[in-house]
């Protein structure tokens, strides 16, 4: 508890970290709360889970003060996030009382309205701030901090130029607080034009390499949902992330292991924000076991005791890679990342793998059973995307990606590069589409188009 005293944290925030029994400060708490609360610009360099909520909640919560109006903002790039930064926010404040809320689009604005007259802390998402900047219902003259909390992510997403128009709103005498995991030139360009002699600090990754197992299943296209059933099945685990690239997959796979008689949620951009509070509430409270998601609907949580992280599909990038895989072996624990590969995984692998310093084992298929695909998206959201007849698995001509004409056989100018590594390429199977026979394991509806990024 010295340690905490020692960084400048005032006594109101002492008092919560000795109720909460914290022993420690962080790493990132320790380099980063000392020049917080001295008013100085800061760029923190660290992942999700590093503590950096309190680091930049030790500055706002000793200079604000209730009633006087909008004091600090934080930018998000999720309402997960968002929300996840208010309970945080409002835990330390608890005696020193301040007007916390968080404003989000997916919800009605006239409440956000009523609460934004009275607020003294705003958490919100670039693009409903810029709603409430329009309709000027929000007012940052007397704005004292700026924290952008997952810049890296924001600017992912195609936030860059809200935050930038959100910033040139915000008083120029202001502190400026940000933090992201990875420190790009659009970040640096940010730094230059908008923060006043920053101090860089960063933070070691808490993924410990020697505690984190990587390991890959090169898997026939119809059997990569049967494979996943069976090694949530025989895999000893804690908590379990499936991530997927695209909403659909994320429900297919989530209705589908429900089906297999695993306890699985899903999250996503498309589900209302009630039912995504809903949905991590009960992964939270461990009344579900495994968690289905799209890593724009999981970036910024917090989320403790993962020891499993299956990259059902494979993400566009290393840098997309090594956030999923993040998720486990954290604070010393062991964790696996599983992946499983299928043909229209080859590209993105092969991507994922020209960063050296990732340490990819590839694993034998073991003998599994068919599993029973108990759910299917609705016809209407599949038509055109496959063809009935069709011999080679039931991909339309017009999906090229699906097909598994990927790596071309027999003229070797035309052949694709393989990802680097022992591939065995699935053997060809017919199948068809019919739910009857449980023949596919391939989401009906499921388009093969790698660039289908949830945005």
């Amino acid at each position: 508890m010295e340690k905490f005293r020692k960084t400048g944290l005032i006594a109101p925030i002492i008092r919560v970290i000795e109720e909460e029994k914290f022993e420690k400060p962080s790493e990132i708490q320790e380099k980063t709360i000392p020049l917080v609360t001295m008013g100085k610009d800061v760029i923190a360099e660290s992942a999700t889970g590093s503590g950096k909520t309190l680091a930049f909640a030790s500055g706002i919560i000793k200079d604000c003060e209730h009633g006087k109006g909008i004091q600090a903002l934080i930018l998000t790039p999720t309402r997960e996030l968002a929300e996840q930064n208010r309970r945080a926010m409002k835990k330390f404040s608890k005696y020193k009382p301040l007007d916390i809320i968080a404003v989000y689009g997916g919800v009605s604005i006239n409440p956000q309205i009523s609460q934004l007259r009275r607020a003294d802390v705003v958490m919100g998402t670039p693009g409903r701030i810029l709603d409430h900047i329009e309709r000027q219902t929000i007012d940052f003259s007397r704005l004292k901090i700026l924290v952008l909390d997952e810049a890296d992510r924001m600017f992912d997403m195609g936030f860059k130029e809200d935050v930038e128009r959100i910033i040139r709103k915000c008083p120029v005498n202001r502190q400026t607080l940000l933090f992201s995991a990875t420190i790009s030139k659009e970040i640096d360009h940010l730094v230059q034009k908008y923060m006043k002699n920053p101090i860089k600090v960063s933070a070691e990754n808490q993924v410990d390499p020697t505690k984190l197992a990587q390991s890959y299943y090169d898997v026939p296209d119809k059997q990569k949902f049967s494979l996943l059933v069976h090694l949530l099945k025989n895999e000893r685990s804690g908590l379990v992330m499936v991530f997927c690239n695209t909403r659909k997959n994320v429900d297919f796979v989530a209705n589908n292991l429900k089906y297999a008689d695993l306890v699985a949620i899903a999250i996503h951009g498309g589900f209302s924000q009630d039912k995504r509070n809903r949905t991590m509430d009960m992964f939270h409270s461990n009344k579900a076991h495994v968690l289905v998601c799209t890593d724009v609907a999981a970036r910024g949580l917090d989320i403790k005791g993962v020891t499993h992280v299956y990259n059902y599909d494979i993400p566009k990038d290393s840098k997309e890679y090594v956030h999923r895989i993040g998720r486990t072996a954290r604070a010393g624990k062991e964790g696996k990342a599983i992946s499983l590969l299928s043909s229209w995984d080859y590209d993105n692998f092969t991507r994922v793998l020209k960063d050296n310093d990732l340490k990819i084992k590839k694993e034998e298929m073991p003998e599994i059973a068919r599993a029973q695909i108990g759910w299917i998206a609705d016809r209407r959201e599949s038509r055109g995307n496959f063809s009935r007849g069709n011999s080679r698995g039931g991909f339309s001509r017009g999906s090229s990606s699906g097909q598994r004409s990927s790596f071309q056989r027999g003229s070797s100018s035309g052949q694709r590069e393989r990802p680097r590594g022992d591939f065995s390429r699935p053997r060809r199977e017919s199948s068809s589409h019919s739910r009857s026979d449980n023949s596919s394991d391939i989401p009906r509806g499921y388009s093969g188009k790698k660039s289908s990024w949830e945005r």
